[in-house]
């Protein structure tokens, strides 16, 4: 695994044993090329962050800061570490991902990657799909901000607070991105 692009570009990063499933490097790049010029400046958050590789990429390509949340020790020591090897700060939380974001600020974020475990249940408030039906996540992502995560099944619909804008499967890999409505 390795970062692709910025200042970073071309890094191996270390990835927790055990506890972490990154996302393809191939998807990645996707992703941040359907990003463009959003990630340049922006506040951005990556949860269930294992080895940090999706935070760090947006550090490398001009994100402003990141917010690295993973409740596993092994897994925030992983993170200090790479964005020790890339030259790179950011904030590392070891908390719940449902928790963080009770505690976010509103309007906190401006991008927001979330690529759980697949085990994760569905009934888990820190799932993709609860956390796109609740308020918590809309209220710490600035209107017009987007969500970006990785499931084992198609993404849900955008609702009242989110738009779907594009949903790809990759493998046995959905990544859909979200763009945080206006609130009326």
């Amino acid at each position: 695994m390795r970062i692709i692009a910025g200042s970073a570009g071309g890094l191996h990063l270390d990835c927790p044993d055990g506890i972490a499933r990154p996302m393809m490097d191939r998807v990645r790049g996707a992703v941040f090329s359907s990003l463009g010029e959003a990630v340049i400046g922006a506040r951005t958050a990556d949860l269930f962050a294992g080895s940090g590789a999706i935070g760090i990429e947006a550090l490398s390509r001009g994100a402003q800061s990141c917010v690295f949340v993973d409740q596993n020790r092994k897994a925030a020591d992983v993170v200090r570490k790479n964005l020790a090897r890339a030259r790179l700060s950011g904030t590392v939380r070891m908390q719940d991902v449902a928790k963080f974001l009770a505690q976010a600020a509103q309007d906190s974020f401006d991008l927001v990657f979330a690529d759980p475990p697949f085990p994760l249940p569905k009934e888990d408030p820190a799932h993709p799909a609860t956390l796109l039906s609740g308020d918590r996540l809309s209220y710490c992502v600035a209107p017009g901000g987007f969500f970006i995560t990785e499931l084992p099944q198609e993404p849900p619909q955008g609702n009242a607070s989110w738009t779907l804008l594009r949903n790809r499967r990759y493998g046995q890999a959905w990544v859909a991105i979200y763009r945080r409505l206006p609130l009326e």
